[in-house]
């Protein structure tokens, strides 16, 4: 039975998130963890009024404090590049020291961490710190979220009764498919001119599927180019014997490039979204 592609459109969602989408604490208590340490030790800098002499004082006695300061500027690396007004560069290194205290107190007082300091604008570094790693870690909902889809493929997957590194198979080449099931993948790889790697692939008595999944909450020119990209694989896919492709996709993204995911939904068999997986859609047509 042909599929209204209207119908079809309609039920998509405009959200995937889940409860640790939005912040992930035990990823922040564990980077605030990393420099306890030093970090209460530069607690005695608070509401200090002569915070650059009890600064070089602290360096000759805990050098190591140094490790802690990139993070209250939320700066991972523990090198800073940082140029000065007349054109100057400076590689400061929070490692080891490379120059002498003069200049380390120079980039505490232009950065403004004196200031937080002395002003006593926080009470406690490591609480501090703890808002600088949140921040961060809201930085890196877009990485998460990019994993959301395929967590959730695989969820229905194993309803489905299939099993990991059993019968599915996450993150797999196209060699890797070649090699372990001795299929011709050629088509797909351009004669072994392309690397092509399957979100999943799940292995049957009958058929070897190869699936990709992916979620678009907005729009942008890269649907477009996904569509036909998979609209191609699906064409080629159809020339490998005894292997289908399947694509899970969702999102209001699609909205704005309804019309390239319609041409591809015409032209492919197994393109699916959530609430398909919803209704079974992966134990009826994987068999």
């Amino acid at each position: 039975m042909k599929r209204d592609f209207a119908e079809w459109l309609l039920t998509f969602t405009d959200s995937i998130a889940n409860y640790k989408y939005y912040i992930d604490f035990e990823t922040i208590y564990k980077n605030a963890e990393i420099y306890k340490v030093e970090l209460n030790i530069m607690n005695s800098l608070i509401g200090s009024e002569k915070i650059e002499k009890d600064f070089e004082d602290l360096l000759q006695k805990y050098p190591e404090v140094l490790k802690c300061i990139p993070t209250l500027l939320a700066v991972r690396q523990s090198e800073i590049i940082v140029l000065d007004d007349n054109g100057n560069k400076f590689e400061y290194n929070f490692k080891q020291m490379n120059y002498d205290a003069k200049q380390y107190k120079i980039f505490m007082r232009e950065t403004g961490l004196f200031n937080l300091l002395e002003k006593h604008l926080v009470n406690n570094l490591y609480d501090y710190v703890l808002g600088v790693e949140c921040g961060l870690n809201s930085n890196a909902r877009k990485n998460r979220g990019g994993h959301l889809m395929e967590d959730l493929v695989e969820k229905f997957i194993q309803r489905a009764g299939f099993k990991k590194n059993e019968t599915y198979f996450k993150e797999m080449y196209l060699q890797d498919i070649e090699k372990r099931w001795k299929l011709d993948m050629s088509f797909i790889s351009n004669k072994n001119q392309a690397t092509k790697r399957f979100d999943f692939v799940i292995k049957t008595d009958k058929c070897i599927y190869g699936i990709e999944t992916n979620f678009y909450a907005a729009g942008g020119s890269k649907l477009n180019e996904t569509a036909r990209s998979y609209k191609m694989i699906a064409e080629e896919a159809n020339k490998v014997v005894g292997f289908e492709f399947v694509w899970f996709t969702d999102g209001m993204g699609w909205i704005s490039a309804r019309n390239n995911l319609r041409e591809t939904f015409d032209n492919m068999e197994h393109i699916y979204n959530i609430a398909d997986m919803k209704n079974g859609v992966i134990k009826n047509i994987i068999t």
